[in-house]
């Protein structure tokens, strides 16, 4: 017998401020989490699995309209029409009150109780599903104390949507322990809301977050799927991760120290590409990059802000048999230049770098400039945009700093990447 066990599907969740950046892929990515839905019916149709699990968060909300529920039911009827059956329970995001548009039932399809825990004995199966779904968006208590016990000659399963003890970026939801898990005498714990993939415990019982189903955003990186395991006399023989995203989401560091040109740059960064897709390249891969080292490019950039920008993107054009879309470029750069001997100048030159030196050496005095840059500004750069920019952390600022440095000191100085003078 195969089960697969997924979670936090979010179909339809929505994109914010994709129609801000030129060129992209937006339907591809509206349409993400539809199509990694449909890879996943297509797994349990092609394994013919007996049992899908669902962990929560099916939805990312209330339907802006029925089309997203309609979907959702077609691909249940397609496991459902397979002899698949399909359970699940509701979690923060698509919670009983979260969810207002009703829909017909699937026969087959289980949604547990928000009111009651329950279990569903599979006889035929030698199973036993245990679950509760959410009755509201946060359930602040532990809900495993009041699943029932475990059937007796049944593999049994705990379907539950939990932050466990506490997991980063996520709110605390029905909060428990591994301990708890264990007592309850289960043999494996389909869990959900965590994002990212966790196999919590290995066996006795087997504790897995699987993870969401595609990445939404720039933070959702790397491989995003399900979980298939092969139960043979009420014991787990296989369990395997499935990736099933279309999309893929990296934030990749490109360390360009030591080039001194465009094209080096563009060169380096296509073989870099390569290998970041290497395993999958059959997906589109959103890719925020961070561009840093101690390089004339840049100079280059001071003297012609978005050469840098522009180069890489005319790189992924030389990529024919590889899917990237670059949704953000980061620079931190620094020229290769003698400092000590630049801030003992005194001219402009030697000014404008102690006066640097003594800001980002300073804390206060960073963000004191920070701020008054920030102040002054009609229309901040693309970089912070679609963020606070009084969030980010000391190294950020004094990344910026550094690109201004080098600006002004392109605009006053002919100065040479070896710190002397043309």
């Amino acid at each position: 017998m195969k089960f697969i066990h997924a979670a936090d599907l979010h179909v339809d969740s929505p994109l914010r401020g994709l129609d801000g950046y030129d060129g992209a892929p937006v339907a591809r990515l509206r349409g993400a989490s539809r199509q990694a839905l449909i890879a996943l019916v297509e797994l349990a149709l092609e394994q013919n699995v007996a049992i899908v699990l669902l962990a929560g968060d099916i939805y990312d909300g209330n339907w802006a309209d029925f089309r997203t529920g309609l979907f959702f039911r077609e691909q249940m009827l397609r496991l459902r029409r397979a002899g698949i059956l399909v359970f699940m329970v509701k979690g923060n995001h698509d919670a009983e009150s979260q969810i207002t548009k009703q829909l017909p039932e699937v026969e087959g399809v289980h949604v547990f109780s928000a009111h009651k825990s329950e279990t569903i004995d599979l006889e035929a199966l030698g199973v036993a599903v245990h679950g509760r779904s959410f009755p509201h968006r946060a359930v602040p208590e532990d809900l495993v104390p009041l699943y029932p016990d475990p059937l007796p000659g049944r593999f049994n399963i705990g379907l539950l949507h939990t932050s466990l003890t506490g997991r980063e970026g996520h709110d605390s939801y029905a909060p428990t322990s591994v301990e708890a898990l264990c007592d309850k005498g289960y043999d494996y714990f389909a869990l959900g809301h965590v994002h990212a993939r966790e196999v919590v415990r290995p066996s006795d019982p087997r504790i897995v977050f699987p993870g969401n189903l595609q990445g939404r955003h720039a933070k959702e990186t790397g491989p995003k799927g399900c979980e298939l395991v092969t139960v043979e006399g009420g014991v787990i023989t296989a369990a395997e991760f499935i990736p099933l995203e279309v999309v893929r989401w990296h934030q990749f560091r490109l360390d360009v120290t030591g080039l001194s040109s465009l094209d080096a740059l563009a060169r380096h960064f296509v073989g870099q590409a390569r290998e970041l897709v290497a395993d999958a390249r059959d997906r589109l891969h959103a890719v925020r990059l961070l561009i840093q080292g101690e390089s004339a490019l840049h100079r280059l950039e001071a003297e012609e802000p978005g050469s840098i920008a522009a180069a890489i993107q005319a790189a992924t054009q030389d990529l024919e048999d590889t899917d990237i879309w670059i949704e953000q470029i980061r620079l931190d750069l620094q020229s290769p230049m003698d400092r000590t001997a630049m801030a003992g100048r005194a001219d402009a030159v030697g000014e404008v770098v102690r006066l640097v030196d003594l800001v980002s050496t300073d804390e206060g005095q960073l963000k004191a400039w920070f701020s008054q840059q920030l102040a002054e500004m009609k229309d901040l750069p693309g970089a912070l945009a679609d963020v606070d920019p009084m969030t980010f952390d000391v190294a950020t600022m004094r990344a910026f700093l550094a690109d201004a440095e080098a600006t002004v000191l392109a605009q006053i100085s002919g100065i040479t990447t070896e710190g002397g003078v043309q």
